[in-house]
């Protein structure tokens, strides 16, 4: 066969990323759906070159409510792929299927993957996935994508179905009066829907459902619209229910029945009663909120001062011996002193000040990688929804600012997924004063300076002020900018599971890439470009003093500015700029203007800079003000225009401005009594 496509569409929290990267590997590249700002994933199978995967985002059905499920429905019924492989939670049959009644109604060959049979075993339920399958009409192939088992059955299953084209079992699940409406709709709309190329019994239910976008590619008559309306507000009132909710209990009827012949479970699965028991306390109303801090600060206790001083100190060793050998090559081949200059107080210095802390950034993400693959992080986010909705967001919100603690880039593009237009532009405008990992080497430098004995409870309190400045900056915004309600936040809970370590591995080093591609790039040529500005002046000539560099003469102009917030030295004013490249740059900076080799000298250096309350109130400016240039392109791009990414930006600038204003001058008072 030549080459197509196949989608891969299922609920959230269904497996579906797994089972995604278990059949494409590395073979698989990202971007965005045309015409619309949804990210969708497309890759090649591993062992079938010529079939590409595209994988959909995670819906629950396909009524065209988010985004997420516009896209979706439109590509299946636009783009029309050669097949379909729907992967459900096999440990929550009812939910799962309400999307597969859906896709079968598109007729196209489909695969029903059902995944987490692990678990189904372990919790000693059976299901009859012959019998299921001949009661649905579609091959279905028991999966365990976190553990690469049945991934090739479904493969060639899959391949199978596509090859002899396959459709789905015509059946008639429907009873009563939904029966009477969708046939009786079904005569009416069968040629528009010949003609626009939908199925007709798709067609039929969504007109049912009352599904305007539906209606609209259908283009049917007035008169005909007018006879299906009749037919629908009869079905209503024989029902007493509305026409969502009559087509919602037919379809969960037939599923009842289904799982009651062909599941069989010997009382309430062991994951479950586990989900339940914990929940009783991680989602409480007085303690969850305790308890997601003391697990934060056990982590940075962890990463701070038990475990990462350790790798720190042989990583800061490693950099120091690489740039003595670099220094001595150089010296030894009677390279121009200028250039070596540049290589080693430039360059080495530069990276080698962001490199030293790898090994923090990469412990610390693992226990993050850990947590939300467990399944806590999405507690997290519900027990935070009563908070949030008193300013005017929903726990929904506070997904994209849990991703903002890894890096601003994802996370604003993660707003796309909220339903309403004003959440999401709040959610764009607050998710920087997230702590993202490049600020992580800015904090540990000046808490090992000026806070060593207390450098975790700093830690924690920078994040924690993070999260209470978005608070209350939602509440300004929700009474000015953005007045109205929040909208409902539905989210499904996924059980406790022990972490994969395939996933956090695989997590961890994508992060792990993302750092050393910015160390060896943003951060190298800002390096270069600082070396360049602060050893030269306006006619070029090299200078013996800083001071009198063209860096010193711009960084001079800034000083007034940040003054009253306690730093008022030209050094800091720059690197806080240099830091709008990417915030790793203002440590890299201060190496290069400090005359330091690491991460420890830079350390030393700053008390000739910065007082401890002072310290904290660049810590604080470091940590509201505004992202760096990638997350400054996303926020254009997400808000729509340049001049919407500047106001955002000069908002959290502000912000930032105001609140170390704040700290510092009312330290100085506290200090002075």
């Amino acid at each position: 066969m030549k080459s197509f496509e196949i989608a891969l569409i299922g609920n959230q929290n269904a497996g579906k990323t797994t089972l995604f990267n278990a059949l494409t590997g590395s073979n698989q590249h990202v971007g965005n759906f045309p015409g619309v700002t949804v990210e969708k994933k497309e890759g090649r199978l591993i062992s079938h070159h010529d079939i590409t995967v595209v994988d959909l985002p995670g819906i629950y059905s396909l009524s065209p409510y988010t985004a997420e499920e516009i896209v979706t429905r439109d590509f299946l019924l636009k783009e029309k792929p050669k097949g379909i492989i729907n992967i459900i939670d096999a440990t929550n049959l009812e939910r799962n299927l309400y999307l597969t009644l859906q896709l079968i109604e598109l007729n196209l060959p489909t695969v029903l993957a059902l995944n987490m049979m692990d678990e189904v075993r372990a919790n000693g339920h059976c299901i009859d996935v012959e019998g299921l399958s001949h009661a649905l009409g579609i091959p279905i192939v028991p999966i365990a994508a976190s553990k690469k088992e049945g991934i090739e059955d479904l493969i060639a299953v899959m391949e199978t179905t596509v090859k002899n084209k396959a459709l789905p079992r015509k059946m008639d699940f429907c009873r009563g009066a939904v029966h009477k409406a969708i046939h009786s709709v079904a005569h009416i709309v069968e040629e528009n829907a010949v003609a626009a190329g939908i199925p007709v019994r798709f067609a039929a239910t969504k007109l049912v459902e009352g599904d305007k976008p539906a209606t609209a590619i259908l283009a049917m008559e007035e008169e005909d619209l007018a006879i299906i309306e009749s037919i629908v507000a009869e079905m209503e009132h024989t029902l007493h229910t509305d026409r969502e909710a009559a087509l919602a209990d037919m379809r969960y009827e037939f599923i009842e029945g289904l799982c009651k012949v062909y599941v069989k479970q010997e009382g309430i699965a062991k994951g479950h009663q586990r989900s339940i028991l914990m929940d009783r306390f991680l989602t409480h109303r007085i303690f969850a909120v305790p308890i997601f801090l003391c697990i934060m600060a056990l982590i940075f206790w962890l990463t701070f001062s038990a475990i990462g001083p350790i790798f720190n100190d042989l990583m800061q060793n490693l950099v120091n011996v690489v740039t003595a050998k670099a220094a001595y090559f150089l010296e030894a081949a009677h390279v121009n002193q200028v250039l070596t200059s540049m290589i080693i107080d430039g360059a080495f210095a530069g990276v080698g000040a962001i490199l030293s802390f790898l090994p923090t950034i990469v412990i610390l993400f693992f226990f993050l990688s850990l947590l939300e693959d467990s399944g806590y992080m999405a507690r997290v986010a519900f027990v935070f929804d009563r908070l949030f909705r008193k300013v005017g967001l929903s726990g929904k919100s506070f997904v994209p600012m849990l991703i903002g603690f890894g890096c601003s880039v994802p996370a604003i593009m993660a707003t796309r997924t909220l339903g309403s237009n004003r959440e999401r532009k709040m959610t764009i405008l607050l998710t920087p004063f997230m702590s993202c990992s490049a600020k992580l080497p800015i904090y540990a430098v000046f808490t090992m300076a000026f806070f060593q004995r207390h450098q975790g409870l700093v830690m924690i309190a920078l994040y924690i002020l993070g999260i209470a400045v978005a608070v209350l900056a939602a509440l300004l915004l929700k009474k000015t900018r953005f007045k109205g309600r929040s909208m409902p936040f539905l989210l499904e809970l996924p059980p406790y599971r022990l972490p994969d370590i395939k996933t956090v591995m695989r997590d961890l080093w994508s992060k792990t890439k993302d750092f050393l591609t910015r160390a060896f790039t943003i951060i190298f040529l800002a390096s270069l470009v600082v070396w360049l500005l602060q050893s030269f002046d306006f006619r070029f000539n090299l200078v013996n003093d800083s001071s009198e560099s063209i860096l010193a003469v711009f960084g001079k102009l800034l000083t007034p500015l940040f003054s009253p917030l306690g730093f008022g030295d030209w050094r800091s004013a720059t690197a806080l700029v240099t830091g709008l490249i990417s915030k790793e740059t203002v440590i890299s900076t201060f190496a290069i203007l400090l005359g330091a080799s690491d991460s420890a000298g830079v350390a030393s250096s700053l008390s000739t800079l910065f007082t401890p309350l002072s310290a904290f109130s660049f810590l604080v400016f470091t940590l509201l003000y505004m992202p760096c240039v990638a997350a400054f392109a996303v926020t254009k791009r997400e808000l729509g225009g340049m001049g919407q990414a500047l106001l955002a930006s000069l908002f959290q600038t502000s912000i930032a401005w105001f609140v170390a204003l704040l700290f510092y001058q009312i330290g100085r008072l506290v200090i002075g009594l």
